[in-house]
Parts: C-alpha cells; sequence; structure tokens
C-alpha cells in the first residue's frame, strides 16, 4: 500500500509541475495590460510604466514564474492587481462557500444516486427500471442552469420558500446559510446524481452476471442479498471513479451557477478577475483548483487500493 501510494505522490508532484507551466503560459499569452487596464484607455506611458514595475510585470516570465510558484509553496499567492490584498485571503472568504456547495451537492447526488441505481438494477428490464434510465437520461441532457432558474422560478419566486440568491454569511448561523445553498446545490447535484445513477446501475448489472454472484444465489442467497452483500462491492470501483471525479467539477465547474445565484465563490471571483485583467487572481485560484482536482484523484485512487487489494499488488 505504501509503495502504491508513494508512486500516486510522484505522478501528482509532476503533474502540478506541468499544470503551473501551461496555466501560466496560457494567462500570460492572453492579449491585454492589466497595467493599461487599471488605469484607463486614456493614462500617460509613464504612468502605465511605472504601475507595471510596482505590479512586477515588467521582469522576464521566467522570473516572474519561478517567483510565483516558490510564493505559492510557502503559502503566498501574491497581492490582487485589483482589489490589492492578498489573493490568499480573496481565496480564503470564497472557499468558504465553493467548498460547503461542494459538499452539500456531493452528499445530495449520492443520497439520490445510490437507491436510484440500486433499484433500476435490482428490477433490470421492468418498469422501473425503464423509468429510472429515461429520468436520468433527461437529468444528463439538462444542463444545469436550466435546473438552476426553474428552482428559483418554483421555490423562490412561487412558494418563497428559499431566497434566489445571495449568501448571508457564517456569522448569520448554519440554518439560513443551508438554506441559502439548498437551491444551487440540488441545481449542481441533480446532473450528477443522474450520471452516477447510470453508472452504479451499468456496474452493477455486469458484477450481477459474474460467476461468483450465480454461485452465491446457487447457495441460497436471495437477489436482494447477492446484490447488497456482494455485487455493490464490487462495483463501487467505477462509482469512486465518477464521485472523485464529480467533487473535482463540483468545487472547480460551478462559475454558473455560483453567478445565476450571487454567491460569492471562486467560480465568481475567477469570472471577475478574469473581466478585470487581475491574473495573478487567475493564475493562483486556477492553480489552486487544478491541485484540488488532483489531490482528489490522488485519494480516489487510494480508495480504489481499499476497495480492491489487487491494485494495490499492481501499485
Amino acid at each position: 500500500m505504501l509503495r502504491f501510494a508513494l508512486s500516486r505522490l510522484v505522478s501528482l508532484g509532476l503533474s502540478l509541475v506541468a499544470a503551473s507551466l501551461v496555466i501560466f503560459a496560457v494567462v500570460e499569452v492572453v492579449p491585454g495590460d492589466p497595467a493599461a487596464f487599471m488605469l484607463g484607455m486614456n493614462a500617460a506611458p509613464d504612468t502605465v510604466a511605472a504601475l507595471r514595475r510596482e505590479l512586477g510585470l515588467d521582469a522576464a516570465l521566467p522570473v516572474r514564474y519561478l517567483g510565483w510558484v516558490t510564493g505559492m509553496l510557502a503559502g503566498d499567492f501574491g497581492i490582487s492587481y485589483t482589489y490589492r490584498v492578498p489573493v490568499a485571503e480573496l481565496v480564503a472568504a470564497r472557499l468558504g462557500v465553493s467548498l460547503p456547495l461542494a459538499v452539500y451537492a456531493l452528499l445530495l447526488s449520492t443520497a439520490i444516486a445510490m437507491p436510484v441505481g440500486l433499484l433500476a438494477a435490482a428490477r433490470r428490464g421492468r418498469a422501473a427500471d425503464w423509468g429510472v434510465m429515461a429520468g436520468t437520461q433527461l437529468g444528463i441532457a439538462v444542463p444545469n442552469f436550466w435546473f438552476a432558474m426553474l428552482l428559483v422560478l418554483v421555490f423562490a419566486i412561487e412558494l418563497r420558500w428559499f431566497a434566489a440568491g445571495g449568501f448571508p454569511g457564517w456569522e448569520a448561523g448554519l440554518w439560513p446559510n443551508l438554506k441559502a445553498l439548498t437551491l444551487p446545490a440540488v441545481a449542481l447535484a441533480l446532473p450528477q446524481a443522474a450520471i452516477l445513477a447510470r453508472v452504479l446501475r451499468s456496474a452493477l448489472i455486469e458484477t450481477m452476471d459474474q460467476d461468483y454472484i450465480r454461485t452465491a444465489r446457487a447457495k441460497g442467497l436471495s437477489g436482494r442479498q447477492a446484490l447488497l452483500a456482494h455485487a455493490l462491492r464490487n462495483a463501487m470501483i467505477p462509482v469512486l471513479t465518477i464521485l472523485g471525479l464529480q467533487f473535482s467539477f463540483l468545487i472547480a465547474g460551478g462559475i454558473i451557477i455560483e453567478n445565476v445565484f450571487f454567491l460569492p465563490g471562486l467560480g465568481r471571483l475567477v469570472f471577475q478577475a478574469i473581466t478585470q485583467r487581475d491574473l495573478i487572481v487567475v493564475e493562483s485560484v486556477v492553480m489552486l483548483l487544478v491541485f484540488a482536482v488532483i489531490l482528489v484523484t490522488f485519494l480516489t485512487d487510494l480508495a480504489y487500493a481499499a476497495v480492491d487489494p489487487r491494485l494495490r499488488r499492481r501499485g
């Protein structure tokens, strides 16, 4: 197990180095000067040059890259060009919204998908199975921002059970913030639950056709016992893959939902930083999101090894 984990850690480190190079290069080649953008079109050239020196934009690209990377390793993400505060403070404040939203949405997605996938697998080829497949196909096909607007229309405008947007802040208490995150979490969770339910159903059906399941049934186990006691654990590897990818997506891909509900999360911060040409914020936040994706992938690999000992031997 230790050798398996170390090999994955080496892969994680190499992936982070490659990602940092790509992110820095892509952001730097985007046209537009942050200093000129901040001062306006009519700013004098010497004023723009002075601001570039103050922001460190006049240094060579390799020097700026090394300074950015070494700063992140030390916990210093730089100073925002627009807000003139440390990027780490901006990220910490916004992470307090995006991370609970992602966890909330993942819990909802799993809570919906697991019983639905089990039901479809247990009733394979029957009306319940066909209903689940039709519902999950609809969930995959419809964009989550459409779900978000529909939820706002029904539960915020018509029924007035939830607010249409905004976030009161954790100092207001747990319940007001959970209410504020419920509609965004549901909008994010429904498409992901549809994907997860279909994957679980397919994995369970494939597992139920294995010889050891037939042997267990021949020894007197009922279909439900064989499904829950034997097939479910062996079907969890593809499910864990999807869960890892979903959590990464929910952290990094909630920009549209955060803008629909006016949530001050990381996605909205990146959107604002791009429009304001705040390059240091874009680079640091995107790098942090990439790190989160790679870390979740690493933890998913460890979960694989815990579920399937054969992977530990291969590692």
